[in-house]
């Protein structure tokens, strides 16, 4: 079976500049690119209330994968590109997407003044199901009339140049995580910089004196456990800089605000069987939704 890599499509701004970042993201992977537009049927009963049948409904949604997979022809000279429009919920046609994709990319509209990510309720479904690696886009940056100022530049947010941010738990390190982060560096030839936030002793949470001395403890010895977890990954990708930052506090806040200089970051969601089902991490939940480039979560056990 040929791996391709997909991205979900309603139409949006959104989810052209997920198509644009995914297309970019499979010419590095030299992947062909599938668009898949989900359609959900309205029933008959309004459908005729409408004047408008089923049948016509499929056919007007028909244009927006034709369409959008001949501009990024046009742009991608050598890009397999391929549009599927699929009946169904979204959510769980998108996750059994990802089932045989080696990347699923969605669209996440920016929040206006914050300057985050509003995640769906689909895009959370989707990220807290899909077995493959998940990758959240939000449109770039518009001229003041409304319009792109260069549609191949400013489809997407982030700095396509910036480096990769790692959120890594150096507690339960996971291959699959670090795998991915190495890898999406090395394609992009840029930077790792690896995130890792470490508790302030319980003193700081009752208010009082701060113990300077213990506090640089800790911080050296989480330095340590980072570079050795690292060591090893270092060895197997000798070409990727490696930046570490081990730092004192909040992860997610950490996280988005290193997330502002990224091309990419790179977060886990742990793989849980419990009685509450699959649901994304606090960490995770925070930073997809307010990071300002795209963020990947990676399912891991």
């Amino acid at each position: 079976m040929v791996h391709s890599v997909v991205v979900g499509l309603d139409g949006s701004a959104e989810s052209r500049a997920a198509a644009e970042w995914a297309a970019r993201e499979a010419k590095r992977r030299f992947l062909p690119l599938k668009l898949v537009h989900v359609w959900e049927a309205v029933p008959e009963p309004i459908a005729l209330a409408s004047l408008l049948g089923a049948e016509t409904q499929s056919e007007g949604w028909g244009e927006i994968p034709r369409e959008a997979a001949e501009e990024l022809r046009l742009r991608h000279p050598g890009l397999d590109v391929t549009a599927d429009q699929v009946p169904g919920r979204p959510a769980e046609v998108l996750t059994q997407a990802a089932k045989d994709a080696e990347l699923l990319v969605l669209g996440s509209r920016g929040m206006s003044g914050i300057g985050g990510f509003l995640v769906g309720s689909v895009g959370q479904a989707v990220v807290a199901h899909a077995e493959q690696p998940v990758v959240l886009v939000r449109a770039g940056e518009q001229a003041a009339d409304g319009h792109a100022m260069d549609p191949s530049a400013t489809l997407f947010a982030g700095d396509p140049s910036g480096p990769v941010v790692l959120g890594l738990d150096t507690d339960s390190p996971d291959d699959t995580l670090l795998a991915f982060a190495f890898e999406a560096a090395a394609r992009r030839v840029t930077p790792l910089r690896v995130v890792h936030a470490w508790n302030l002793p319980p003193y700081f949470a009752y208010g009082l004196p701060a113990d300077p001395e213990l506090n640089a403890v800790l911080g050296k010895q989480d330095a340590v456990a980072l570079a050795e977890v690292l060591h090893r990954w270092k060895e197997k990708y000798p070409a990727v800089k490696v930046v570490e930052e081990s730092r004192a506090g909040n992860p997610a806040i950490q996280l988005v605000d290193a997330s502002r200089e990224a091309s990419l970051v790179v977060v886990g969601r742990r793989v849980r069987g419990g009685p509450l089902g699959a649901h994304i991490g606090p960490v995770t939940h925070a930073v997809l939704h307010h990071a300002t480039a795209p963020v990947a979560v990676v399912a891991h056990d």
